[in-house]
């Protein structure tokens, strides 16, 4: 089961006088991801390299920031993996000591960065939701509402026409319980709406 943060943690390692700031926290995408980059360059202008690994899905990305390559972005992405983390950005910001650590040390560094963060980290199921969006007779509006809690489910917009047009969040492990409920209630006058669409968060 993918995990995520709900809240930043941070880390600070001095190695052979280099120091590594270290920040692994929960990002909602890649523009994101990007956006706090910037910002964490903004905030260490005079940092050598600001460092970083996205693991999102099939957004997932990584950036050495002129180290050499493969020593410092892919290894952090290899310590998000291996966490089991998703929707997830680790920075390390370095400030250079003046003394090289190598390719071994710098994945050390970087890979340390992240994990030594993640000591401190809380980590929470990410719960994958669906999007239901239906048509069901005005007689069932006030039963729908009332089942909703039951399956965790959230009335997102309501619309009224010739039925009442509802479109529910629901986490993708009840979607199915919730539909099957709402077609026994409605004894086939409940007309769905294209195909549930699968959401984050």
């Amino acid at each position: 089961m993918p995990y995520t943060l709900p809240a930043p943690v941070h880390s600070e390692l001095i190695i052979k006088k280099s120091r590594f700031w270290g920040c692994v926290e929960s990002v909602p995408d890649r523009t994101a991801a990007l956006a706090r980059v910037a910002q964490w360059r903004a905030e260490h202008p005079s940092a050598t390299h600001v460092c970083w690994a996205l693991m999102a899905g099939g957004h997932s990305a990584a950036h050495d920031d002129g180290e050499p390559g493969g020593t410092a972005g892919r290894p952090m992405l290899e310590v998000l993996r291996h966490q089991d983390l998703q929707g997830v950005l680790a920075t390390v910001v370095r400030y250079y000591g003046g003394t090289p650590l190598g390719a071994g040390g710098l994945v050390r560094a970087y890979t340390d960065s992240v994990a030594q963060a993640l000591l401190k980290a809380e980590k929470i199921p990410v719960v994958r939701h669906q999007t239901l969006r239906c048509v069901l007779p005005y007689a069932l509006e006030g039963w729908l509402r009332g089942e909703l809690d039951a399956h965790g489910a959230r009335l997102l917009e309501v619309a009224h026409g010739e039925g009442v047009s509802a479109t529910l969040r629901v986490p993708a492990s009840h979607a199915a319980a919730l539909v099957q409920r709402i077609n026994d209630a409605g004894q086939g006058k409940v007309v769905w709406l294209g195909a549930p669409e699968d959401v984050d968060g």
